[in-house]
């Protein structure tokens, strides 16, 4: 291994092609340069310079190493200098997990002012369901998720509430409650449901079953699918009703569904961030100061 002083001091002898001189610049003493190029020399095994009483010469193998010197050098100035304002936090990356983003606006102006102000920051945005996303920040996969409530959080995983939202029946287009103003969900006790699978998200599945049963009956479930949207599909196709967040509503414009509010007073659903609060990283903390200014 090769120290980086002894790289400065070989470029200064290179620059100068005089040892006193290089010495001065160094600010040490001649001999120990002499030294110290020496050991160079037999740490890689060949010679460098040409000494003589005309004074001091490149040989073709001290110009090619020259090059490296500076390379090497640079290269670790720059790592320094990255390293540097990733731990002031104006650089490295941020993963982000969230659940459909389009549905809400303060979220993508979050992202928008994040970016513009951390512009040498890799921001990483993946959408997935909450119980995926619960695993990807438990393993350090992810720095910040936003999805809704599960049960059985690690204590290292911080979470807060950001909003609670609407939950709204999807309906057909030519379903005869499709004019109605507010749905009765006792109504619906003996239609078809379309819902996510409870191994996506058991907070969000539990709470959309409690609100059913509040009402009087168990959802007869005729059919599951992963993303809310593929949901909003099978709504459209006939397969049944669905109970969505308002933002899915926000999000997604189709003339074969119409959403419904409930007028059951506890229908509202929690989306919430979570944090580890075992990541180091500052710029985790960078986004949530932007985020409650856009809140």
């Amino acid at each position: 291994m090769i120290e980086t002083r002894l790289l400065r001091q070989f470029i200064a002898v290179a620059e100068e092609l005089h040892f006193h001189k290089a010495a001065l610049r160094l600010h040490m003493a001649q001999p120990a340069l002499s030294q110290a190029i020496n050991r160079l020399e037999e740490k890689l095994g060949f010679a460098l310079l040409e000494r003589d009483r005309r004074g001091v010469q490149l040989l073709p193998a001290g110009t090619a190493f020259l090059e490296t010197a500076y390379a090497v050098l640079g290269q670790l100035q720059h790592g320094v200098e990255n390293a540097r304002q990733v731990s002031q936090g104006t650089a490295g990356t941020l993963t982000i997990t969230s659940v459909s983003i389009a549905g809400y606006p303060w979220l993508l102006e979050t992202l928008r002012q994040f970016r513009l102000a951390f512009p040498k920051v890799q921001l990483v945005i993946k959408e997935m369901p909450s119980a995926s996303q619960a695993k990807a920040l438990s393993a350090g996969e992810a720095d910040l998720a936003v999805l809704r409530y599960l049960p059985g959080q690690a204590d290292h995983i911080e979470s807060r509430l950001l909003l609670d939202e609407p939950i709204l029946m999807a309906l057909p287009v030519d379903h005869p409650n499709a004019d109605d103003d507010a749905i009765e969900l006792n109504h619906f006790a003996g239609a078809d449901f379309v819902f996510t699978p409870q191994v996506l998200g058991s907070g969000y599945h539990h709470q959309l079953i409690g609100l059913c049963e509040a009402a009087g009956f168990s959802p007869r479930v005729v059919q599951e699918a992963d993303q809310l949207h593929t949901l909003i599909g099978l709504v459209a196709c006939g397969f049944g009703v669905a109970l969505v967040p308002e933002s899915i509503a926000r999000s997604m414009t189709s003339d074969k569904v119409v959403f419904r509010p409930l007028t059951a007073a506890s229908s509202s659903i929690g989306l919430y961030l979570n944090r580890n609060t075992e990541n180091p990283s500052p710029l985790p903390g960078h986004f949530v100061s932007l985020l409650e200014g856009t809140l």
